[in-house]
């Protein structure tokens, strides 16, 4: 039974017998009607995380209008995007249509706006069929309506920054923030960025070499990638390793100058949690940022290798993230053209 009056953290729309929070419930009510502190955005675009499209790629083996079809049957059945297998989703970008009197967001009508907490717990309705995607891509063209609660949190787009580009970032802001914060409590530590040069992983080596790391170590899948990285000079050292394996990830970083102090799991696969481990020196941190990992191959991997780690989860959340990752991007010259090349590759 939901409960008759709302919740800021959106207790209120979890329509599930047990008392769960939006992110676990298996439906949400999309009512349009808005409690008193919530917020409700017309859609522009959803971004889906990277976990999530890669797996519904690989499930419909690239094809476009099945894996359209099963975005809208996901959201049509649960009242939000929360992939079954993964448990991600992504976020959207829209604009404020209606803002409750108690809202405490700060938003207002017209506002446009980047949501930045997951659509796996954001009740939505897509109400066009997604007929503007062919599929074929993390960017969703859309058009229907969204709810925040009183504990959501949002960014406005900024002015001077196209708004695909802002997107981007505000998906993965968490992740360099966290690492800046990691990085400023050693003293010049050696960083390792496992997907280095995808989002989240260039704006972490961005943050970590603003933080004070000694030295950067970017890992990458294969040469492509790594020449983009090298030109863009976010790393003090590039190699490719694969991430799954991890004796070979574990001596490509040692060969680079490791083992880390600090790495950072930023690839949108499974099974990089034992390599990531073995690449980090003893009482060194592992920051994982990514929902491909399984926590518990962590957990139980780091116990059978004897290594003396902390593993920290990336919950994307850390306060001032959205424009400390703006910042990184309008600072960091070798961050933007790497955003902006995997968003005309898109085109």
């Amino acid at each position: 039974m939901a409960p008759r009056s709302s919740d800021p953290t959106g207790l209120h729309r979890v329509l599930d017998d047990a008392t769960v929070l939006p992110q676990a419930a298996q439906r949400l009510d999309t009512t349009r009607t808005l409690w008193p502190d919530e917020v409700r955005v017309r859609v522009e675009t959803l971004n889906l995380d990277a976990a999530s499209y890669r797996q519904l790629e690989r499930k419909h083996g690239g094809g476009g209008e099945a894996i359209r079809a099963e975005v809208l049957d996901i959201v049509a059945s649960r009242g939000k995007m929360q992939n079954p297998e993964t448990g991600s989703g992504g976020m959207l970008v829209g604009v404020v249509e209606e803002v409750g009197p108690e809202s405490p967001l700060g938003l207002a009508v017209g506002d446009r706006i980047a949501t930045l907490v997951s659509l796996t717990l954001t009740p939505l309705v897509i109400e066009d069929g997604l007929a503007r995607w062919d599929g074929r891509g993390e960017q969703v063209p859309c058009d229907g309506y969204a709810v925040l609660f009183g504990r959501s949190i949002a960014a406005v787009i900024p002015d001077d920054l196209p708004a695909a580009l802002s997107l981007s970032v505000m998906d993965v802001c968490g992740a360099p923030a966290l690492t800046a914060r990691v990085v400023a409590g050693y003293e010049a530590p050696i960083v390792a960025v496992i997907g280095g040069g995808g989002k989240s992983g260039s704006l972490s080596l961005a943050a970590a070499w603003q933080a004070g790391a000694a030295r950067t170590i970017g890992v990458v899948p294969h040469e492509r990638e790594a020449a983009l990285l090298r030109e863009a000079g976010l790393a003090d050292e590039v190699v490719v390793a694969d991430a799954r394996d991890p004796i070979a990830l574990r001596d490509a970083v040692t060969a680079a100058g490791g083992p880390a102090d600090i790495t950072v799991v930023c690839v949108d696969v499974p099974g990089c949690e034992g390599g990531a481990i073995l690449a980090t020196a003893d009482r060194g941190t592992v920051i994982f940022f990514s929902m491909a990992t399984s926590f518990s191959a962590a957990a139980l991997g780091a116990e059978g290798v004897a290594a003396d780690v902390t593993m920290l989860v990336g919950n994307g959340y850390v306060p001032g993230h959205a424009a400390y990752a703006m910042e990184l991007l309008r600072t960091h010259d070798g961050v933007r053209r790497l955003f902006e090349g995997r968003l005309e590759a898109l085109a």
